[in-house]
């Protein structure tokens, strides 16, 4: 995990459009369960910052598009949307693209510039007000480093990874926040 980790900082620091060679399907599936991990961490660190901001009255968190959806929505067509339809819209969107820019410089810029229309793209999901729009770098990190996160195993493993991943990070906080009603 630590080795996955430290890769993906790496990567991260500085994109390069390069496969990983290492075709083993275990080796594959070991990487994408650290990624999956490693994801899942680093929402569940920045979630107090939701936290911190609501407390304080910024933004009000009930407001968010999700919010909305879990009180209109059944969980079936929920799960659709967010498991399935999403990352997979989402995904050939912001991640297909990456393979088409070719020299170290355009796509690293590419990369940066996907990974940071995925964060602000779910800008969406809140009322648009003032402090939405000064916060907006803290109210999207989660879904900008995920972006980013996505755009690693995308360009190391090919497109139906970062599919498979992004559907199951946000299985895991779908099915979170279904648990979260059954208990209210």
């Amino acid at each position: 995990m630590k080795e996955t980790f430290q890769e993906l900082i790496t990567y991260l620091k500085n994109p390069v459009l390069e496969q990983d060679n290492n075709l083993d399907t275990s080796y594959r599936f070991q990487k994408f369960l650290h990624l999956l991990v490693i994801s899942i961490v680093t929402g569940a660190v920045l979630s107090p910052l939701f936290l911190l901001i609501e407390q304080l009255g910024w933004v009000d968190m009930n407001e968010h598009a999700m919010e909305e959806l879990l009180k209109t929505t059944s969980k079936g067509l929920i799960a659709f949307l967010v498991i399935i339809f999403a990352p997979l819209l989402e995904e050939l969107f912001f991640r297909a693209p990456l393979t088409l820019f070719h020299g170290k410089k355009v796509f690293k810029i590419a990369f940066y510039v996907f990974t940071i229309l995925f964060g602000l793209i779910h800008l969406t999901n809140f009322n648009m007000t003032t402090n939405v729009l000064l916060l907006a770098p803290v109210l999207v990190a989660p879904q900008t480093i995920l972006g980013g996160y996505l755009g690693f195993i995308r360009v190391r493993f090919g497109l139906i990874w970062s599919i498979l991943l992004h559907a199951c990070y946000n299985a895991f906080f779908v099915l979170l926040s279904f648990a979260g009603d059954l208990l209210s």
